[in-house]
């Protein structure tokens, strides 16, 4: 057996300068939401100021509000239509049609969000809905949808299917056999598929540009609209609420999937 290669300097040197291209920007503009001036690229001592800023400006926290809510509401829906359309393809026979289920499903994974979102429009102004905050719930959930059921699929396919048919054997039925075996040892991946779509929605720009009405802006757009004619240091400020609000995601996502993990790994002998 060949021992393991060490690193050499090249990588570590290539390594370093690809983190530091990653997350240098995002260190810069945490330090940079305690900058006391007024002017972005000049460093006035620390202060909490655009963060006070922030929590004062009325259009920016019904903003947030309105992206956190969609971003919620979008990522709940789109995970259980997901993990449905996931389990259909992973586990259900041979049906008519299932090419074309599997194409549409996944579609937006490769389809510019320019076309998806002018589809979307166009879709509600045939429907003649009023453009707001289910608007924008719909066309994210069509967003995300198709990222919850790869991440989903690809759990299922790699799971032990005769722990199912070893519970189904001993009594279950098959519903019952699926909820009791199969969907805690899925649940770290249900519980990814979450936080991503979580993730997706909160960051969307372009799909939410196209449905949105007056008085639902979502955050991205608000941001975008004040980026436009200037950056502000309470641009840093928000930005930096938001990298903390998904960093503590992921935390609790991760805990929850350990969790789940471990109790699937208990259950599945019996």
């Amino acid at each position: 057996m060949r021992k393991a290669s060490r690193l050499s300097r090249f990588n570590i040197a290539s390594l370093a300068l690809g983190l530091a291209f990653l997350y240098l920007p995002i260190l810069i503009l945490v330090i940079y939401s305690f900058n006391a001036s007024r002017l972005v690229t000049v460093w006035g001592g620390w202060s909490l100021r655009w963060y006070h800023e922030f929590f004062a400006d009325r259009a920016m926290i019904e903003a947030s509000w309105m992206s956190l809510r969609v971003a919620v509401a979008s990522a709940t829906i789109a995970t259980l239509i997901g993990t449905l359309a996931a389990v259909a393809l992973s586990r259900g026979e041979r049906f008519r049609g299932r090419t074309l289920f599997s194409g549409m499903l996944y579609a937006p994974l490769v389809m510019p969000e320019v076309i998806t979102g002018l589809s979307l429009l166009l879709l509600f102004v045939a429907l003649n809905a009023e453009r707001g905050f289910w608007t924008v719930t719909i066309a994210h959930t069509t967003l995300t949808m198709c990222f919850v059921a790869v991440v989903v699929q690809s759990r299922l396919g790699s799971l032990d299917r005769s722990l199912e048919e070893a519970a189904m054997d001993l009594g279950c039925a098959p519903v019952r056999a699926f909820l009791s075996v199969t969907l805690p040892l899925i649940a770290p991946a249900i519980v990814a598929g979450w936080m991503l779509a979580f993730t997706l929605s909160l960051d969307d720009l372009v799909i939410a540009s196209f449905t949105t009405g007056p008085g639902s802006a979502t955050l991205p757009i608000r941001i975008y609209s004040e980026v436009r004619l200037g950056v502000k240091p309470e641009i840093n400020a928000i930005c930096t609420l938001v990298i903390a609000l998904i960093a503590v995601v992921i935390v609790i996502a991760s805990l929850a999937s350990k969790l789940s993990s471990s109790q699937g790994e208990s259950a599945a002998p019996l």
